[in-house]
């Protein structure tokens, strides 16, 4: 099991250095008790409208798991865009403040969910080098995503596993037949409303849910300063213009019309 180190959301320039050399890292209380209430309240609701719409057997990560797509119409996920807890660590991450949102979402398993094999998101390979001497790979992080736990995350009630350090790695991801028993086992355990700040490319993967509760976890996503990838209008004006200024500017690509 990962014991991973979670940090005040003050210790910015440690959880920047422990985010490049790991693909991730974990900061303590990033909402507030408000924000936390008002999150987890949109996560149950949408949570029991999907398993009434597709049941547990046609849930789109496999039995019992499902991602809760797109929800920037929805202010309860809103609220992630602007966080003070986290922007600075980004700013520090990209050395920059000029990143954009492209986007919040999230997934959950419910009971029974069995284990999902590890994987890396965002594997297209924008750059196309003809000399084959660069892929996404390579560079620093050109997508974050923001994880929040939404109750404690056990082994138990199937946390997410985390390999560290494979964020920049070209090696093979093994199946989950080829897994060893430490990466199977890896479980990233952390109390409710932590946030987990994680180069997508860092290879993770569910585990199973073999308590008697769902187990959420909502997010949030950003573009590096240097890179977009999305313009996809998903964020109504309504929301947009109760915002603060900052989360404005981060959303300046993605406010409809």
């Amino acid at each position: 099991m990962l014991n991973p180190e979670v940090l005040n959301s003050a210790d910015v320039e440690r959880a920047a250095a422990v985010f490049h050399r790991d693909g991730f890292v974990c900061v303590e209380n990033p909402m507030s008790e408000e924000q936390f209430a008002l999150n987890k309240h949109g996560a149950q609701r949408l949570m029991q409208e999907q398993e009434d719409e597709y049941g547990i057997d046609k849930m789109n990560r496999g039995y019992a798991r499902h991602s809760f797509g797109g929800q920037m119409n929805n202010w309860e996920w809103c609220v992630l865009i602007d966080l003070p807890t986290i922007l600075p660590i980004l700013d520090a991450i990209w050395q920059n403040d000029d990143y954009t949102c492209w986007g919040a979402g999230g997934d959950y398993s419910l009971p029974g969910a069995k284990i999902q094999h590890l994987h890396s998101d965002g594997n297209k390979d924008y750059f196309n080098d003809p000399w084959a001497r660069v892929t996404y790979r390579d560079p620093p992080a050109a997508n974050i995503v923001v994880n929040f736990t939404i109750v404690d995350f056990t082994v138990e009630n199937g946390a997410i596993r985390f390999i560290p350090g494979t964020q920049r790695s070209h090696a093979p991801i093994p199946s989950l037949e080829e897994e060893p028993e430490w990466m199977r086992t890896n479980h990233l355990c952390a109390p409710a409303n932590t946030a987990i700040i994680r180069d997508i490319r860092c290879w993770h993967g569910g585990t199973p849910n073999n308590s008697d509760h769902k187990r959420p976890m909502t997010s949030v996503a950003y573009h590096a300063p240097w890179h977009r990838a999305s313009d996809d209008k998903c964020l109504p004006r309504a929301h947009y213009d109760r915002l603060s200024p900052r989360g404005q500017r981060l959303c300046r690509y993605i406010v409809a019309d």
